[in-house]
């Protein structure tokens, strides 16, 4: 909870701020991005083609990481970086109403190029405000998540009255609607957010072998994600499932992150991150194993309640890790490498991997591979939780 007698007007200031930012993302993101992979089917893409896109674009995105770290680094510019990095892909989304498979992919790639920043940099600022304010991350990311539900509902109401090519109409309102607010961030908290080189942090941090098994329990977990990010609609037409319900579904799913994520900081002082983090795994695996072995619509909307267990609590614990293992003048760095590990690395294998499961053996095979990994990760969080020796921090 926040002690608002003693958080200066500056601070709470910024913290109302940086939360609208989350709030108008996760608004943008909930009510485009689930629905990308099958827009990108209706313009023609196979659904394995579109996971390969998607792959090649998460692997851009880990490239070009590190070039807006230098650039952010050498130039200070860490709050154009980011109002770039929501306002391009937007304007970009436009062109994904048409039907020419060259145009689709220039679009989607510059996106990325720009986009593949975001998360981290909006990391470090919330992280950072948060210190400042005496109140935890969780409470400023779940503006995100309470956005980002809001949104998938909004896309599939909207996408039950409009064609699926007029979606970058929203989306774009409500990008500008973020990248506005970021200009009004001030510049001691732009300053908070980068201050040490890219280079000079990645040999800090990957010199720890616990962050570095940390980070490959990350990857292990995250990559079944895509199984809900890019194919959970696709899977879910197929299972019989309409546009309105699926809204429905990908709401739920969201709304579970706020309380996740809200009670993040007392599950964690209770348990510790480890403890936590594997506590979220097995639930990332229960939800796979669920959708496997029970493939129709009903139970497809009901399991999300898992997503805020799963990853709800996950994102946070491990955000809040990476935050204590980098120490403040390397929030920017150290919130980068996850990023380019969990949503990078995992987002690649997981899209190439349940893309062609998908492809080939439905979703059902897509759902039964997503449970092995993520009980591969969780053994793995076990086996760090053992070596820390139980302590809070990894």
């Amino acid at each position: 909870m926040e002690n608002t007698a003693i958080i200066p007007v500056q601070a709470k200031m910024e913290l109302m701020k940086l939360r609208l930012v989350y709030l108008f993302s996760g608004l943008a993101g909930g009510l485009f991005n689930p629905y990308l992979t099958t827009l990108f089917v209706h313009q023609g893409l196979g659904a394995d083609a579109a996971g390969v896109l998607m792959s090649v674009g998460t692997l851009l995105s880990i490239l070009v990481q590190p070039v807006w770290g230098l650039l952010v680094d050498r130039y200070r510019q860490t709050k154009l970086v980011l109002i770039l990095s929501i306002s391009v892909p937007a304007c970009l989304s436009f062109f994904y109403g048409y039907k020419y498979f060259i145009v689709i992919v220039m679009a989607y790639i510059l996106s990325i190029v720009f986009q593949a920043t975001q998360s981290p940099i909006a990391d470090s600022y919330a992280v950072s405000a948060a210190k400042k304010a005496f109140t935890s991350y969780g409470t400023i990311r779940m503006l995100g998540s309470l956005g980002t539900a809001l949104g998938g509902y909004a896309g599939g109401l909207y996408l039950s009255n409009f064609g699926i090519t007029q979606l970058w109409m929203p989306f774009l309102a409500l990008s500008l609607a973020s990248a506005v607010t970021v200009l009004s961030l001030s510049r001691s908290t732009e300053n908070n957010a980068a201050a040490i080189s890219l280079s000079q942090g990645l040999k800090e941090l990957l010199g720890n072998r616990l962050f570095v098994m940390f980070l490959a329990a990350c990857f292990f977990v995250n990559q079944t994600l895509t199984a809900y990010n890019s194919f959970f609609v696709l899977a879910f037409q197929d299972a019989g499932g309409s546009y309105s319900l699926v809204g429905t579904a990908l709401l739920l799913a969201s709304l579970t992150n706020i309380p996740s994520m809200l009670l993040a900081a007392r599950i964690l002082r209770r348990l510790g991150h480890e403890r936590t983090l594997l506590l979220a795994a097995f639930f990332y695996a229960l939800r796979w194993a669920i959708q496997w072995l029970f493939p129709v619509p009903a139970v497809m909307v009901g399991i999300q309640v898992l997503h805020g267990l799963s990853f709800g609590l996950f994102y946070v614990a491990a955000v809040e890790h990476v935050a204590n293992a980098a120490g403040r003048k390397m929030q920017a760095t150290g919130q980068s490498v996850f990023n380019m590990v969990f949503s990078g690395l995992g987002g690649i294998a997981g899209n190439l991997l349940n893309g062609y499961l998908y492809q080939a053996g439905g979703a059902q095979a897509m759902y039964l591979a997503c449970t092995v990994s993520a009980l591969i990760g969780a053994g793995m969080l076990y086996w760090i939780n053992r070596m820390a020796g139980m302590s809070p921090n990894l």
